[in-house]
């Protein structure tokens, strides 16, 4: 069985988080988006609204689960017998920030990364981008899965 999961913060999903992985359903029999938690950094939403807004977007996708973790990905992967980490790539600065990391989670353990580009319709499209725009009062609804509505 290939399990993949596809780490991030979430803070919100994406359209272009929901393109990567929808186009990958058909690479894994699982993918287990996870979402990392970490205690240096301040979040616009809760983790309950985050794993709220997952959960609700892919709610009739039987191969796509949801979960929190804490640590390294690839101790999670392992954990939870998955042999893959999902990543999508926009440009290629998020090709070399994503490239050290995997080579990194390559030479600690047996985790293959399989990196999906994103849609040239969303390749725009990060979630820091959707915090500003949510900030400053613009329309962040075409920007995000219909489940993410505050």
């Amino acid at each position: 069985m290939k399990k993949a999961v596809f780490p991030g913060s979430f803070d919100p999903i994406t359209l272009g988080h929901f393109d990567i992985i929808n186009r990958a359903l058909p690479l894994f029999d699982e993918i287990v988006i996870a979402i990392g938690v970490n205690a240096d950094k301040k979040y616009m939403f809760t983790l309950e609204q985050r794993l709220e807004f997952i959960k609700e977007a892919f709610k009739d996708e039987p191969k796509v689960s949801v979960i929190t973790y804490e640590g390294l990905t690839i101790e999670l992967c392992e954990r939870i017998n998955a042999d893959f980490i999902l990543r999508g790539l926009r440009n290629p600065a998020d090709f070399e920030f994503e490239k050290a990391i995997a080579h990194t989670n390559r030479k600690l353990s047996n985790i293959e990364t399989v990196f999906l580009l994103t849609a040239a319709s969303t390749s725009y499209i990060s979630s820091s981008i959707v915090r500003d725009v949510l900030r400053n009062g613009g329309d962040y609804t075409v920007l995000v899965p219909d489940s993410v509505r505050i």
